[in-house]
C-alpha cells in the first residue's frame, strides 16, 4: 500500500458528545486538534454525558472563536446561547467513564439551556487549564475530555467497504460522521490501511498510535437528528472488525508526538507500520 495519504477532512467537537466543527486547518495541540472536546456536559454527582444514553447531545451545534473565548450553542427549536468562556472560576468534580477530574462551571444561563435542550438537569464545564490527564493506549499522551487519546483517524475506502457489506446486507448507508473522526484521509489504496499505521507525519505534526477505536452505540445515533437509527454499523461492523482485545473496531486512535498544524490536502506518511489486530474471519488471530 501507499505510505502516503492525503486529508480529506478535518473536524474537531469543541463540546464532548455535540455536532463537530468542520474546518479546513486546524492547529495539532498536545491534546489533538485545538478546542477538541474542552467542554463536557455534565449530569447529576459531575457524570458526563455521552450520546450513549442523551442522543439529542448530535442536536447541539456549537460554534467558538479561534481564541477559545466565545462559544455559542445552537439547536433547532431553541435560541442560541452565548457563553463567555471562564477559564478561572472555581472547579468542580466530573466523572468521565469513573474516573474524577476537574472542570470549570460555565454558569447558570447554559445549564438552563442545555437542561431544556436534553431533556435532564445539566450543566456545562471546560477543562481547567492546570488539565494534566494521561491517556493509555501503545503511545502514551494526553487530551481534554475525548473518550481516550487525542486524535482519531479512519479512512475513506475504510468507510466505502463499510457501505459495500450493508448493501450486501439489505441495509442503508451511512456516513463518516456516525464515527465522529477528526481526520479523514484518502489515498492509502486499500481499505483499513490505518489500522496498521504506527506512526505518522500529518502536516507539521507527528503522531503516534495509541490503540484501535472500538464503536459503541453513538455509531447508531443520526448525528443530524440527534435519534438513535440503529442497527447499523454495528450489525455489519460485527461481521468482519472484531478486534483482538475485544470489540468492533473502526478507524484508530493517536497520541501527538510533536504539535504542529494540518490543512485539509496535506501530505499524511506513515513512517512505520505495524501488525493488525482485527481477528481473522475464523476468528483467529492475525499470522505474522
Amino acid at each position: 500500500m501507499s505510505r502516503v495519504a492525503r486529508i480529506l477532512e478535518l473536524t474537531h467537537y469543541p463540546v464532548k458528545g455535540c455536532a463537530g466543527i468542520s474546518v479546513p486547518e486546524a492547529a495539532v495541540t498536545p491534546a489533538g486538534l485545538a478546542h477538541d472536546r474542552s467542554f463536557l456536559v455534565i449530569g447529576a454527582g459531575g457524570v458526563f454525558r455521552s450520546q450513549r444514553r442523551n442522543p439529542a447531545l448530535a442536536r447541539i451545534r456549537p460554534e467558538i472563536d479561534n481564541a477559545g473565548t466565545r462559544l455559542v450553542l445552537r439547536a433547532e427549536g431553541a435560541s442560541a446561547v452565548a457563553v463567555d468562556v471562564d477559564v478561572t472560576g472555581e472547579r468542580r468534580g466530573v466523572e468521565l467513564f469513573g474516573v474524577a477530574y476537574l472542570g470549570i462551571d460555565q454558569g447558570d444561563r447554559v445549564a438552563m439551556w442545555l437542561s431544556e435542550v436534553i431533556g435532564e438537569p445539566s450543566r456545562l464545564v471546560r477543562v481547567p487549564p492546570e488539565h494534566d490527564r494521561v491517556t493509555d493506549g501503545a503511545t502514551p499522551g494526553t487530551s481534554g475530555y475525548a473518550d481516550s487519546a487525542a486524535l482519531l483517524v479512519t479512512a475513506a475506502q475504510s468507510l466505502d467497504l463499510l457501505t459495500e457489506r450493508i448493501a450486501e446486507r439489505g441495509g442503508s448507508p451511512v456516513p463518516m460522521s456516525r464515527f465522529r473522526p477528526n481526520i479523514v484521509v484518502d489515498g492509502w489504496g486499500e481499505p483499513h490501511a490505518e489500522d496498521g499505521a504506527r506512526r505518522i507525519v500529518a502536516g507539521t505534526a507527528e503522531l503516534g498510535y495509541s490503540k484501535l477505536a472500538i464503536r459503541c452505540a453513538v455509531t447508531t445515533v443520526d448525528q443530524r437528528t440527534g435519534v438513535r437509527a440503529g442497527p447499523e454499523p454495528l450489525r455489519t461492523l460485527a461481521g468482519y472488525r472484531r478486534a483482538t482485545g475485544g470489540g468492533l473496531a473502526f478507524g484508530v486512535k493517536f497520541a501527538v508526538i510533536r504539535p504542529g498544524t494540518v490543512s485539509i490536502g496535506d501530505e499524511l506518511t506513515v513512517t512505520a507500520w505495524g501488525e493488525s489486530e482485527i481477528l481473522e474471519p475464523n476468528g483467529t488471530r492475525p499470522s505474522g
